[in-house]
């Protein structure tokens, strides 16, 4: 039989069609994002902070928001590089479900972390920086905060005298508040070293020059006056990052925050 020719253009063009689709969906990119949300009692129910997964998932973005070793649960399980295997676990994950982008999101604690893998030649195309939280240099060197610089100096004094592995108590601040913690000497020292990858005032001018980083902190958080020196004012340079003062404290910054970075996301990291 023989095909009439508009049959054999729609053959063509249905062709056609399925030789430019892979092509089409090259050019779509698919944002994942990995939440990371603050230390103890945060957690992955914070309501602060994980109503944003299902807006995000609203936008079409594949969204993560697990459980770290940071949480009301969990506080502290392990040192500082399981943290980070964590964190490229969930990101693989990610990457599996067909994110073609990978936004790491902190609150707080969930800060320092998402630029730890950053800085560690982790897979990561934009850090979201909301309300950066947990500061071992001035826990270290504050007057006000002495407790954990005691903790920071029985930590050290431990892991010199061989004594690493040996579970202690010891004290954070969150807050303002004292808040015990029963972890090993080792494990404490690697969150709370002023000199490590958990303090951001190391980790910032060691971002990848071409990463680009959204940093929101809200007007009555603690660290307001600080955060522009102490972290954004280090950053290496890069014409899409963005500063943002937002109202209210710590808890409400990725409330207020929402709206700008969501566009921000859109702009700088969902655009083909």
């Amino acid at each position: 039989m023989t095909l009439t020719r508009r049959a054999c253009c729609a053959l063509a063009l249905a062709g056609l069609c399925a030789a430019l689709m892979p092509l089409s969906a090259l050019a779509q990119e698919r944002v994942g994002i990995l939440m990371l949300h603050g230390k103890s009692p945060g957690n992955p129910n914070d309501p602060n902070f994980s109503p944003l997964k299902a807006r995000f998932e609203g936008e079409g973005w594949l969204v993560r928001l697990p459980d770290m070793p940071w949480s009301r649960t969990r506080y502290l399980d392990g040192n500082w590089d399981h943290a980070m295997q964590e964190i490229a676990g969930h990101v693989r994950a990610l990457r599996g479900q067909g994110a073609t982008r990978i936004v790491l999101m902190g609150h707080s604690m969930g800060v320092p972390a998402a630029m730890g893998h950053a800085v560690r030649g982790g897979d990561v195309q934009a850090l979201v920086l909301l309300a950066p939280g947990h500061v071992p240099l001035l826990y270290d060197t504050l007057p006000g905060l002495s407790a954990v610089h005691d903790s920071i100096v029985k930590a050290r004094e431990l892991v010199a005298a061989g004594k690493g592995g040996e579970r202690e108590r010891f004290i954070d601040i969150n807050q303002g508040r004292q808040q015990p913690l029963i972890t090993t000497a080792a494990n404490f020292q690697s969150y709370f070293d002023p000199a490590g990858d958990a303090e951001m005032s190391v980790t910032a001018p060691r971002l990848p020059a071409g990463l680009p980083v959204f940093t929101a902190v809200g007007e009555k958080d603690p660290l307001f006056g600080r955060i522009r020196a102490y972290l954004v004012d280090k950053l290496p340079a890069n014409s899409r990052n963005r500063y943002l003062e937002v109202p209210g404290g710590h808890l409400e910054t990725p409330r207020a925050a929402y709206d700008a970075m969501v566009e921000w996301i859109k702009t700088t990291v969902a655009a083909p």
